[in-house]
């Protein structure tokens, strides 16, 4: 069967810092292959609509995917699946990815009809066994799948997350694909899951407080394959388990990779795990994006992050000493006044690590969107991107965008200027050599992306799609948020358990690394951290 697996559009955040290949959406993609169809991708972040129109026409797809890990797609996605329609009747068009899991049944009656079915949980486990249900007849029946008819049975996960491999070789332009200076920059994923439970975050809801390794073998093999000179490590919360993260290191060593790396991880791991990341940066771990999301007690509490501001400062010394440019990301809540933004920018400035904001948003699969949702100012698909204000603010609207924009121009006054261009003038001549101009355009392009005004007028556009309300439900039981059910009963699958709370997917409504500021594997999109100009 001839399958075209689409990426959405980019979004605002990644129209400046990153712009990530989509991983997930290559991992199906092998699958799929492997199950023997033709398969081709297309990254709208790299594309236009008219170069979708254009395969649609040539291909001819007797099935189309669509990847949505952030709720801000979907209004795109309905439409281009009503396109695809009207271009080639008898496509088979289906939805999948992390957000979209969540409000499956109403996305498919809000595309009234334009959408075959919708994938909740794992794609890799699916795509096989959908396609030939597609052929043979069955498609209620695929675990996972949900048509307009229904659910059919539970996603099923993968036992290990070792295979199938990303299909890379069908990404065309993978120079455009970055982070940062680390330009061009693919990206891998050692571990999926989170086994914190952030009330902000949905990666636990999603994988059900699930936690599985890839091998260090499969790691290795996969890193040696990548062309890539920079490399972005996908995981939710790099090097949780440090003999994990040792052994991988063993076997890059032992094959003599040598690449420069970015990753996400938490505080409190980088605190308690340092000889594996002082192991890492012999290795080329130059960046890293720790998500604090507050400066004060208070606020780490509401989002029960379970580290203190002691351990946040002493990671960030950590870091330093051990000569990892760090990201951190603070959440913006709709209640801060013009105090609290003044305060936030005092901090900002003081340290020399790039400090991002992402706003408080509450999102289908975090509980938040249970304890929030009855608030909502707006449920314009477009505007749930960490960007926009969803609830109520203290501040008039217009005034908190001021002052939220005011507050992350630190990010462009402090690295993304004029003065950090000529600082990292050797990084730039190297780039442009190769052809690489991703990281150039994004140190003069703040200005025209941040914009208050822009921003405040979003709230004006007409409205075609509305996300849905929650049913009710009772947040006590928080398996009820679950999208898999249980880990996986492998050996290899690593821990389903969460760690002690000393101790401690992609998508919408963030992680336990990034918080809100979420990098799903699934390709860059809204509120994912900020990387440093910084030449190093």
């Amino acid at each position: 069967m001839r399958l075209l697996l689409v990426h959405p559009s980019a979004l605002m955040y990644s129209e400046i810092f990153l712009r990530l290949e989509p991983l997930g959406l290559e991992r199906v993609a092998g699958a799929a292959r492997a199950a023997g169809h033709e398969v081709r991708v297309l990254d709208l972040q790299v594309h236009d609509h008219r170069d979708l129109d254009r395969e649609i026409t040539s291909f001819r797809p007797e099935a189309l995917g669509i990847s949505l890990n952030y709720l801000a797609n979907i209004p795109e996605a309905i439409d281009i699946a009503r396109r695809a329609g009207r271009m080639l009747p008898g496509c088979f068009v289906f939805f999948g990815g992390h957000s979209v899991s969540f409000v499956a049944a109403d996305v498919l009656g809000q595309a009234e009809g334009a959408v075959d079915a919708v994938v909740r949980g794992e794609g890799e486990t699916a795509v096989g066994p959908l396609l030939a249900a597609v052929r043979d007849g069955g498609v209620q029946e695929v675990p996972g799948v949900v048509t307009p008819s229904g659910p059919g049975p539970a996603p099923r996960m993968l036992h290990s997350i070792d295979d199938p491999r990303p299909a890379r070789d069908l990404m065309r332009r993978r120079n455009r694909y970055f982070i940062g200076e680390l330009d061009p920059c693919a990206s891998i994923e050692f571990t999926r899951g989170c086994p914190w439970d952030c009330s902000f975050c949905s990666a636990w809801t999603f994988y059900g407080r699930s936690y599985r390794k890839a091998s260090a073998q499969a790691a290795g093999a996969e890193l040696a394959s990548i062309r890539e000179p920079n490399v972005f490590i996908v995981d939710d919360v790099a090097f949780i388990r440090p003999e994990h993260g040792n052994a991988i290191a063993a076997e890059i060593e032992r094959r003599g990779i040598r690449k420069r790396y970015y990753l996400e991880t938490r505080s409190d791991v980088l605190l308690r795990n340092v000889e594996v990341f002082q192991r890492w940066t012999r290795l080329g771990l130059r960046y890293m994006f720790l998500g604090m999301e507050a400066i004060d007690a208070e606020g780490l509490d509401l989002y029960r992050k379970r580290v203190s501001p002691d351990q946040n400062f002493q990671a960030l010394e950590t870091a330093r000493r051990l000569g990892i440019n760090v990201a951190i990301n603070l959440i913006v809540d709709p209640a801060w006044d013009e105090e609290r933004f003044r305060v936030v920018r005092e901090f900002a400035l003081s340290v020399p690590e790039i400090v991002h904001l992402t706003v408080m948003t509450p999102y289908p699969g975090t509980e938040i969107w249970h304890t929030e949702s009855r608030r909502l100012t707006t449920r314009d698909y477009r505007l749930f991107d960490i960007q926009h204000a969803v609830v109520p603010t203290t501040l008039p609207l217009d005034v908190f965008y001021r002052e939220l924009v005011r507050t992350q121009a630190v990010i462009n006054r402090k690295h993304l200027g004029l003065s950090t261009a000529f600082g990292a003038m050797r990084v730039l001549a190297g780039n442009l050599a190769r052809g690489q101009t991703n990281f150039a355009r994004m140190l003069w392009r703040f200005n025209r992306v941040y914009n208050p005004k822009a921003q405040l007028s979003d709230h004006s556009r007409p409205v075609r799609y509305e996300l849905p309300l929650p049913d009710r439900l009772d947040v006590g039981d928080r398996r009820l948020l679950y999208v898999h059910s249980r880990a996986p009963s492998h050996a290899g699958a690593g821990e389903g358990a969460a760690p002690s709370r000393d101790g401690g997917d992609g998508g919408d409504g963030g992680h336990g690394g990034g918080g809100t500021a979420a990098v799903t594997r699934d390709g860059g999109g809204e509120g994912t951290p900020a990387p440093s100009a910084d030449a190093t």
